[in-house]
């Protein structure tokens, strides 16, 4: 039997490194958004599209920014790697076009979407603000993955093999951004 001690350490436990890698996840976004944005600008259809899910992935990290001086918990050691790694994917994948950068989006938001699912489910009744922060974003996340379907991601070439590395890329740096 596990006592009230144990168990309130593993709940907290489980929160700071939902935290942690949410706050990572949405970091790595806006660095992805912003290397497209280089591209494409702000001014152009693309650059507006884009500009418009950024700023909701601003409004994202801002909240877990909120939330990890709240709940005392530290950031992922990788941010300088998930700073570079997440503009040079956005600006490769614009450098390919809007259809592969639509790609990108679709891949990256499929994962995260089912990350916050996962966790939503696993914090039960733990913490009802945090999970209803977590449905909210899921929700947001999931509409920038039709956003991507709709502006012809799946036309981009190469599009089967492009997705399946980014979201290698996404599933690898969840895992370590939850410990590290």
């Amino acid at each position: 039997m596990i006592n009230k001690k144990s168990k309130n350490l593993s709940n907290k436990k489980m929160i700071e490194e939902i935290i942690r890698v949410d706050h990572a996840g949405e970091y790595g976004a806006t660095k992805i958004y912003a290397g497209q944005l280089a591209i494409f600008g702000e001014e152009s259809e693309t650059g507006k599209q884009i500009k418009n899910m950024a700023d909701q992935e601003q409004e994202h990290i801002e909240t877990f920014n909120r939330l990890m001086v709240e709940k005392r918990v530290r950031p992922t050691a990788l941010m300088p790697v998930w700073n570079i790694a997440g503009y040079l994917l956005g600006v490769s994948t614009a450098l390919m076009g809007k259809k592969a950068a639509m790609a990108c989006t679709v891949a990256v938001e499929d994962v995260i979407g089912k990350h916050y699912e996962k966790q939503a489910k696993a914090l039960g009744r733990k913490d009802p603000k945090l999970k209803k922060i977590i449905l909210k974003f899921r929700d947001d996340e999931l509409e920038h993955h039709d956003i991507g379907i709709e502006n012809d991601a799946e036309k981009a070439i190469g599009y089967t093999l492009l997705s399946k590395i980014i979201k290698s890329g996404c599933k690898t740096a969840i895992a370590i951004s939850k410990k590290i």
